[in-house]
């Protein structure tokens, strides 16, 4: 069997995803004028060659990974990750073990290959996320386990009266472990590094507020990618852990504190305005905090380096991404405004600085 031949059916159903012909080119493949051996190995080429160019153009495992569960089926899914997995040097072609492992007939399984590819097909080249050349950088993994132990008790609470008392204290302790992290680390030759924290449906306009309030809170910057569903954040891994900790919890909370909002709460207008007035007090309360923490720190090495830091984080933001737009949101909702500050009055972000040691 010709390379050529396998090749050039790869090439067939990559364009019948384009066009979106699955259902059309999918019987025809699995009919009998068609070697099944040959039909999947070019399946699997299309998926690898696919995958191949995203790695060239700033993709990454997990990012693929996220668009399939937002944009694909639980088989779409299973498929992508299988393919992500690998699995080389296997006798059978992958498909042909994918389609036996969860008992689905050719047609299907083919009906599958080519929404996998009509999703990832038209995916937009992303700019090369930089990493630093140690995760030391980041947080710490015992203090990492232990402030995703105390968010996680914090998100259960039911005692709004305790959250808004902790909640400013526990901005205050995280800023002062990133400010020690700071010094020890001195004003090196480290130009930041960048990361992209994926969103859920629904609201992720303001969804992406709020984990932006956290990250300038947090002496990061952000981008929001609308159509694909993310936000890119360009900071240090200390910071940028912190910012993923705490985006990920407040998420949790301002869902949950929306849920209880009432009756109101089940409009449109109500949830997007809630939401954008949660996380606009949320970067009210977090800088107050940043601030505080940063007054009561009384290192005189702390400020040039974290003004190198910044300028650092301001230089790679704008390499990464130079042609950004501000976006202007218009609130209708006046009674879901109210209810998201006072809701997020109420965030509850419980880190002891009993907990997390002396850093």
């Amino acid at each position: 069997m010709a390379e050529s031949t396998v090749e050039t059916f790869a090439v067939l159903l990559c364009d019948a995803a384009r066009r979106r012909l699955g259902e059309l080119a999918a019987r025809e493949l699995a009919g009998p004028r068609y070697d099944a051996g040959l039909i999947d190995r070019a399946a699997e080429l299309a998926l690898r060659e696919v995958l191949a160019r995203l790695w060239r153009t700033g993709w990454q495992p997990r990012d693929v990974h996220q668009i399939a569960l937002r944009r694909l089926d639980r088989r779409g899914v299973a498929l992508t990750s299988d393919v992500l997995a690998g699995c080389d040097g296997a006798e059978r072609p992958l498909l042909a073990r994918w389609s036996e492992r969860h008992g689905v007939e050719r047609v299907t399984a083919l009906l599958v290959v080519l929404a996998v590819l009509e999703v990832l097909l038209p995916l937009p080249r992303l700019p090369d996320v930089p990493v630093p050349e140690e995760r030391a950088a980041g947080v710490d993994e015992k203090m990492l386990a232990r402030i995703r132990a105390l968010l996680a008790k914090a998100e259960s609470t039911s005692f709004p009266e305790e959250a808004e008392a902790l909640s400013a204290k526990a901005q205050q302790l995280m800023s002062r472990y990133s400010f020690e992290r700071a010094l020890v680390e001195g004003v090196a030759a480290r130009s930041g590094s960048a990361r992209r924290f994926w969103l859920e449906q629904p609201y992720l306009g303001p969804k992406s507020s709020l984990v932006t309030a956290v990250a300038t809170a947090n002496r990061c910057r952000a981008a929001f990618y609308a159509k694909l569903g993310f936000v890119a954040l360009v900071g240090h891994e200390v910071d940028l852990d912190l910012v993923e900790l705490l985006s990920t919890s407040l998420l949790v909370q301002a869902n949950e504190a929306m849920l209880a909002a009432g009756r109101g709460a089940r409009t449109r207008s109500f949830r997007h305005a809630f939401l954008l007035a949660y996380a606009t007090r949320i970067g009210e309360r977090l800088t107050e905090a940043d601030r505080a923490a940063s007054s009561q720190f009384a290192d005189p090495r702390l400020l040039p380096i974290l003004t190198s830091r910044r300028q650092e984080v301001d230089t790679l933001f704008a390499e990464l991404f130079p042609h950004t737009m501000r976006h202007r949101t218009t609130i209708s909702n006046g009674e879901g405004w109210t209810a998201g500050r006072e809701a997020a009055n109420h965030a509850r972000l419980t880190v002891e600085r009993t907990e997390l040691g002396a850093g």
